[in-house]
C-alpha cells in the first residue's frame, strides 16, 4: 500500500539505504511498494533484488519536483513503462528545461498528484490522486465526495523513526546551503513519514473502501521484472554478429603481422586461443568498438596507452589497444576474459587530458545519445567534509569550522552545537550526496539506455547515467573507461616542444629501441627520474636506486611493489632483499617457487594472488578471481567474500598446511590483494615511464617544459623549474615580447609562462599574446601602455616580476613612469612619451638581486635571480652533501636542504612520522626520516631551507638521514623595508 517511498537517494532529503527501507518493511508486513526516489531512479534494481529476497512486490517509479515542489508520482506498470519515466525525465534534464506541471499521457505509466480539494484539469484514466489520513475529512467538501475512482493512497516514507526526522531536517538545510532554524517549511516533510504496520495504515481507510480498492489495482497492475544475466551492451559493431566475428579475426591477423614480424608459434597459439574465446563470450562487439575508438584517436594523433587487465590480451595487442605484449611478460589472458568470470572485464585507455573530451565526444555522437552516455559516479558524505557541511548549516564561521575539525575533542570545541555536528555527522557517514561522472567509463547499449536509468547532464554537456559502475556491473553492462592522465599530455606536448625547438621528430613510439636505450637505463638505474610518469616520487626513486633498476621487466615489477599493499605486507623489504641475493633465501612453500618463481616468492601482481588461491589453497579460477575482487572493494552485496575465504581457510587445512602457514599466507594475501596492480597494468606503466626519461635524457629543455605546462606532477611547480635549471637550462622570468601564455621553451632558455603570474588577469595575458603576434613585438614600455590597455596594478606586477626588463630600465624606473602616466592620461592628450621626456626628469633609483627574489618569491612562488640558498644569513651550506651521503653512513652529521615534500604516516602506536624530501645546495635530493618523538620536538615550519642534523642511514646502498634535529634559517631581509 505504500507508493511514495524515498531511500536516501533523494539526495539531501531521504535517510533510508535501500538494504534498511526494505528491511523496515518487511518488519510492518509490506507485501509491495513503490521505490519513488526524487527527480531519479539510481536505486531500482538494488530495490528489485532486495524486494525479491524479502518476498516484497518491488514497483518502479519516481517523484517528479521543480525547486521542492511536489508536481506527481510517477509508477511505471512494466518495464515498459519505466523506460517511458526515464526517458520523459532525461528529455528535460538534456534539454536544460523546467519538468511540466501536467506530464504527457503515457502509455505504460501511472501518475499521481497530490491532493487538491478542487483540480484545474480533468484527470486521465491512467492518473490518480493520491490523499493521506490526514486529507480525509477534506473530502467532503471536494470533488471527490461523490467519486472517488481516481483516488488511492498515499502515505510518503523517507525515514525510520523520529530521530531521523532531524537527520531529514539537516540534510534539507545542506541541500538548500541555507542555516538549520532557516529552512522553510515547505521543504521540510511531516514528522510521521515512516512506515506504519499495513492494518494500521488500511484502518484509516476502512471508511473509504474505494480507495483501498483502487490503491490494490493499481499495486496489481504494476509489474516489474529483469534480467541481470544477459549483456546490455552493444550486440554487434557491423550490424551482425556473424560479421564481427570476421572482422575481428581478419584485423587480429593483420595486427599479429605488425606485432611479430617473424613466425611466433607461441604467440599465434595464444592468439588462435583468444579469438575462440571471445567468440564464445560474445565478446567480439566490445573488442571492435574499442578498436574501432583508437583507429579514431590515431587517426587524429591523439596518443593513447590500454592498460589494466585488457592488456592480457594478446588480440588487444594485435588491434593496436594496447602496447603490452603479453607473450613477453607471460600474461595470463585469464586475468581478462574466461568462460568461469561472473562479472564483465573492460579496457582502460588513458589519453592526454587535453585529447579525452574529444574521444568521448566522437563515441557519444557515434552511438547517439539514446544508446551512449557517460557513467555515473554518486559521491558519499565522508570524513571531515561532513563536518564541514553540518558547521555550515549552524552558522560557524570557517575558523571555528577548521579549529574543530582540526581537534574535535578539545575543550574548547565542546558544546551543544559541536555535538550535534558529531552526532548528525556519524548518522550521514557514506550517504550518498551528489551525482557526478566516473573518472572515465562510458556505456554504450543495444536497447536506449533510458530502459535501464534516467540521464543527468553535467558541465560536460554529455549525458551521464544517475547510477554508478557497480549497478552497471550488476545488470550487464561493460564500460568502456576512457581516461585522462597528464602524464600523457607531457609525452606529446614533449613531442611537439622538440619538433617546434629543435626541428626534431621523435617516434616516442619505438618503445623496443627506448628500453635498450643507455641514457635511459643510466636515468633509471640513478633515480634521476623527477618529471618521469609514476616513477617520479621520493619512494619510487628510492626503490629504483634500492634495486639498481635499469631494464623493463625490474621497472614492471617495481611499479607494482611500490602500491601499499606489498609495502604493508612488509614484502617490499623482502623482495629488494631477494632480488640481490637470489640464493640466500627459502620460499614459504614449494608451490611459490613454482608459480612465482619470476618474482622470488613474492606476490607482485593481482595475478599472483589468483596462481596462490588456486594452486596454494585449492580455490578454483573463478573463485580465486572473485576474491582478488571482493579484496578489492568492487562487488558491495550480501556475504561472498566470507564464503571465498572460509572456503580458502578450509582447503588449506584438508591440504594438511600447517595453521603457522596458512595465516602467513593469509596475511600476505589480505595485505596486497585490495592495493596490487595487474601486471599488464604496471607493464603499461612501464612504458610510460621509458617514454618519459627517453624525452628527459635527450631533450630535457622540452620535457620539463611539457611537464611544467600539465601540471600533473608530484611535485610543485618550482620543483620542476629548479630540476631543469640543474640539468642546465636558463630559467627566465617572464618576458612581454618572449613568453607565451604557457611556459615556453626557446633553444636551451625556458620562459616561464604568464599563466605562473599570481593576481595576473587572464584576459590581460592571453591578450598581450595575441596583439604580439598579430602586430609584433612591444618597442618599449611606453609603446606597451598604449597597445594594451592594462590597469595600474596589473601593470606593477609586470614590473615587479621583471617582464620589461628589455627596456633597460630598472623596476624602480617603470614604476615612476606608470605613476606618472596615470595623472598624465587624464591632463594631457600629448603622447605620453613626449610628456615624460619633455616635463619630467626620472630621479636616481636602484635594485637589488635581494628585492627582486622577493617579488619573485611573491608572484611566482619561487626566486629565479638568486636561489633561496643565496638568501640565507648564514653561508654555511651543510658538512655533508647529497652526493656524499652514502660515504657518511652510520656518521652523526649537519646538513642543509630545501623542503621539498613531506609525507605523512602512522606508525603501529597510531603516532605520526613523516619522511621528508629535500634539495641541497647543488640541486640535488636528499630524504629524511623523522620519528614521532622527534617530530614533536622539531616540527616542519612551513617553505624554506632546513639545517637538519642527524645519522645518516642507508638501505640496499639507498641513504637517508635520520633526524635528530631540525630548524629552519631565517633569509636576508628586504632591503626596501628596512
Amino acid at each position: 500500500m505504500y507508493l511514495n517511498v524515498h531511500s536516501y537517494y533523494s539526495l539531501r532529503y531521504g535517510t533510508l539505504s535501500i538494504e534498511k527501507l526494505t528491511d523496515e518493511a518487511q518488519k510492518c508486513g509490506v507485501k509491495a511498494m513503490a521505490l519513488t526516489d526524487i527527480n531519479n531512479s539510481s536505486s531500482v534494481f538494488d530495490f528489485f533484488r532486495l524486494c525479491h529476497k524479502k518476498n516484497i512486490k518491488p514497483i518502479a517509479g519516481m517523484e517528479f519536483r521543480t525547486d521542492g515542489k511536489l508536481l506527481y508520482i510517477a509508477l511505471a506498470r512494466n518495464n515498459d513503462g519505466f523506460h517511458e519515466i526515464n526517458s520523459f525525465l532525461t528529455q528535460y534534464n538534456l534539454d536544460k528545461k523546467l519538468l511540466p506541471e501536467t506530464p504527457p499521457l503515457f502509455k505504460n505509466v501511472y501518475i499521481i498528484y497530490p491532493f487538491k480539494k478542487n483540480r484545474k484539469n480533468k484527470l486521465r484514466d491512467n492518473e490518480y490522486v493520491g490523499i493521506h489520513p490526514k486529507q480525509l475529512n477534506q473530502l467532503i467538501s471536494s470533488e471527490f465526495s461523490s467519486d472517488s475512482k481516481h483516488l488511492v493512497i498515499l502515505y510518503p516514507v523517507t525515514f525510520s523513526e523520529k530521530k531521523e526526522y532531524e537527520l531529514h531536517k539537516h540534510l534539507r538545510a545542506i541541500g538548500l546551503n541555507t542555516l538549520i532554524t532557516k529552512v522553510p517549511a515547505n521543504q521540510i516533510v511531516s514528522s510521521d513519514e515512516y512506515f506504519l504496520p499495513c492494518d494500521k495504515l488500511i484502518k484509516y481507510y476502512e471508511n473509504h473502501k474505494q480507495i483501498i480498492k483502487n490503491t490494490e489495482k493499481l499495486i496489481e497492475n504494476c509489474s516489474f521484472d529483469f534480467d541481470f544475466k544477459s549483456s546490455k551492451n552493444k550486440q554487434s559493431f557491423t550490424g551482425s554478429k556473424s560479421e564481427d566475428l570476421k572482422l575481428i579475426e581478419n584485423l587480429a591477423w593483420e595486427g599479429f603481422q605488425y606485432r611479430y614480424c617473424q613466425t611466433n608459434k607461441q604467440a599465434e597459439k595464444k592468439l588462435t586461443h583468444e579469438l575462440k574465446v571471445i567468440e564464445q563470450l560474445g565478446f567480439a562487439a566490445y573488442y571492435l568498438i574499442t578498436w574501432d575508438i583508437i583507429r579514431y584517436a590515431m587517426s587524429k594523433d591523439y596518443y593513447h596507452v590500454g592498460r589494466g587487465s585488457g592488456a592480457n590480451s594478446i588480440a588487444a595487442y594485435c588491434l593496436r589497444i594496447t602496447d603490452v605484449d603479453p607473450v613477453e611478460l607471460n600474461l595470463y589472458f585469464e586475468r581478462f576474459l574466461n568462460p568461469k568470470r561472473k562479472s564483465p572485464p573492460d579496457f582502460d585507455i588513458d589519453f592526454s587530458w587535453t585529447d579525452r573530451d574529444e574521444i568521448q565526444k566522437y563515441i557519444i555522437n557515434k552511438y547517439g545519445k539514446e544508446h551512449a552516455a557517460l557513467l555515473g559516479v554518486i559521491s558519499t558524505f565522508k570524513g571531515k567534509s561532513v563536518y564541514r557541511e553540518l558547521g555550515k548549516v549552524y552558522g560557524l564561521p570557517k575558523q571555528e569550522i577548521d579549529r574543530f575539525i582540526e581537534n574535535p575533542i578539545a575543550d574548547i570545541n565542546k558544546n551543544r552545537i559541536t555535538q550535534n555536528i558529531i552526532t548528525f555527522g556519524k548518522l550521514m557517514q557514506d550517504f550518498p550526496n551528489i551525482r557526478s561522472i566516473h573518472a572515465g567509463g562510458i556505456l554504450i547499449s543495444e536497447k536506449p539506455i533510458t530502459y535501464y536509468t534516467a540521464l543527468d547532464l553535467p558541465p560536460k554537456n554529455l549525458p551521464a547515467t544517475q547510477w554508478d559502475m557497480y549497478i552497471a556491473e550488476d545488470i550487464g553492462f561493460e564500460k568502456f573507461d576512457i581516461l585522462s592522465q597528464r602524464g600523457i599530455a607531457h609525452i606529446c606536448e614533449s613531442v611537439e616542444i622538440i619538433k617546434k625547438n629543435q626541428g626534431v621528430s621523435v617516434d616516442i613510439h619505438k618503445i623496443n629501441e627506448i628500453k635498450k636505450d643507455k641514457k635511459v637505463k643510466q636515468l633509471l638505474r640513478n633515480g634521476e627520474a623527477t618529471g618521469a610518469f609514476y616513477v617520479e616520487s621520493p619512494a619510487m626513486r628510492g626503490l629504483l636506486k634500492k634495486l639498481n633498476c635499469d631494464n623493463y621487466l625490474s621497472l614492471v615489477a617495481a611499479s607494482s611493489i611500490i602500491r601499499p599493499g606489498v609495502a604493508k605486507s612488509g614484502m617490499m623489504k623482502e623482495y629488494i632483499r631477494r632480488f640481490h641475493n637470489p640464493e640466500g633465501f627459502k620460499y614459504l612453500h614449494s608451490i611459490f617457487e613454482e608459480q612465482l618463481g619470476e618474482t622470488y616468492g613474492v606476490m607482485v601482481y593481482q595475478e599472483d594472488v589468483i596462481k596462490i588461491c588456486h594452486h596454494f589453497a585449492g580455490l578454483d579460477l573463478a573463485d580465486a578471481d572473485v576474491l582478488r575482487r571482493l579484496m578489492s572493494g568492487k562487488p558491495r552485496q550480501g556475504n561472498e567474500l566470507k564464503l571465498i575465504v572460509d572456503k580458502f581457510f578450509s582447503n588449506c587445512r584438508k591440504r594438511g598446511y600447517s595453521e603457522k602457514l596458512i595465516k602467513e599466507v593469509w596475511r600476505q594475501i589480505s595485505s596486497f590483494a585490495g592495493y596490487s596492480f595487474s601486471k599488464a597494468h604496471s607493464a603499461s606503466y612501464a612504458v610510460e615511464s621509458f617514454q618519459s626519461l627517453y624525452l628527459k635524457a635527450y631533450y630535457p629543455v622540452e620535457f620539463f617544459t611539457a611537464v611544467i605546462n600539465n601540471f600533473g606532477g608530484f611535485y610543485k611547480t618550482w620543483v620542476y623549474f629548479f630540476e631543469a635549471k640543474r640539468i642546465g637550462a636558463n630559467i627566465k622570468l617572464p618576458c612581454v615580447n618572449k613568453s607565451e601564455y604557457k611556459t615556453s621553451a626557446i633553444g636551451n632558455d625556458i620562459y616561464i609562462g604568464f599563466i605562473h603570474i599570481s593576481n595576473l588577469e587572464q584576459k590581460l595575458a592571453k591578450k598581450i599574446v595575441k596583439e604580439r603576434n598579430t602586430n609584433g613585438k612591444f618597442l618599449s614600455f611606453i609603446d606597451f601602455i598604449e597597445r594594451i590597455n592594462a590597469g595600474i596594478e596589473q601593470l606593477n606586477i609586470f614590473i615587479r616580476i621583471g617582464a620589461f626588463r628589455f627596456t633597460g630600465k630598472t623596476k624602480a624606473q617603470l614604476l615612476w613612469e606608470v605613476g606618472f602616466s596615470k595623472r598624465i592620461k587624464s591632463q594631457t592628450t600629448k603622447k605620453l612619451f613626449d610628456v615624460l621626456t619633455s616635463e619630467f626628469s626620472m630621479p636616481n633609483l636602484s635594485q637589488t638581486l635581494v628585492s627582486d627574489a622577493y617579488d619573485e618569491i611573491e608572484f611566482i612562488g619561487f626566486p629565479v635571480s638568486l636561489s633561496y640558498f643565496d638568501l640565507l644569513q648564514t653561508k654555511f651550506r651543510g658538512k655533508v652533501l647529497a652526493r656524499n651521503m652514502i660515504k657518511q653512513r652510520g656518521k652523526y652529521v649537519k646538513m642543509l636542504g630545501h623542503l621539498v615534500t613531506i609525507k605523512y604516516v602512522y606508525t603501529v602506536k597510531k603516532e605520526i612520522m613523516n619522511f621528508g624530501t629535500f634539495i641541497d645546495s647543488e640541486g640535488l635530493f636528499f630524504d629524511t626520516i623523522h620519528f614521532p618523538s622527534i617530530l614533536k620536538k622539531y616540527p616542519f615550519a612551513g617553505n624554506g631551507v632546513y639545517l637538519i642534523a642527524g645519522t645518516i642511514t642507508q638501505e640496499f646502498g639507498h641513504p637517508s638521514l635520520e633526524v635528530k634535529k631540525l630548524a629552519k634559517l631565517p633569509l636576508k631581509p628586504d632591503e626596501r623595508f628596512l
